[in-house]
């Protein structure tokens, strides 16, 4: 087939607002469940391990450990099951794939340093420049 053809017909198929995450982050991702003849909404927390694909095939893997286990589940970004996902907090990462993780055992799995913004430290430092010299006006 023509490959203008299959992007058209791909284009149809893409989610409109994609989310915004990246490897290392810890989410949320609310997929929906079909039981019998009712659908609910459940949660699947962990951290993201990996992204792969490009297109309609694009897939990321999250990781979490659920009684002493290591669960990983891979989910389609496009997918129309995943109704949203919330990023919980932002790792910082220098890999693209965090298969090292699956070796580590409790806290160690789930160590992922958060990002700290420079515009954070630096208003969190003239807070408490701002709250030292109220007590010295005291």
């Amino acid at each position: 087939m023509n490959q203008a053809l299959l992007d058209k017909i791909e284009g149809e198929q893409f989610r409109k607002e994609a989310a915004k995450f990246n490897v290392g982050d810890s989410v949320k991702v609310h997929t929906k469940v079909v039981e019998g003849d009712k659908e609910r909404i459940q949660i699947f927390a962990g951290v993201v391990i990996g992204k792969r694909g490009r297109g309609l095939n694009e897939t990321f893997t999250v990781r979490r450990i659920s009684y002493g286990e290591g669960v990983e589940r891979v989910f389609p970004f496009h997918s129309p099951r995943v109704d949203k996902v919330e990023v919980e907090r932002e790792g910082s990462v220098r890999r693209a794939k965090l298969t090292y993780l699956r070796k580590r055992i409790g806290k160690g799995a789930t160590l992922v340093k958060e990002k700290v913004s420079a515009a954070k430290t630096a208003k969190a430092a003239e807070a408490t420049k701002a709250a030292k010299a109220a007590a010295a006006a005291k």
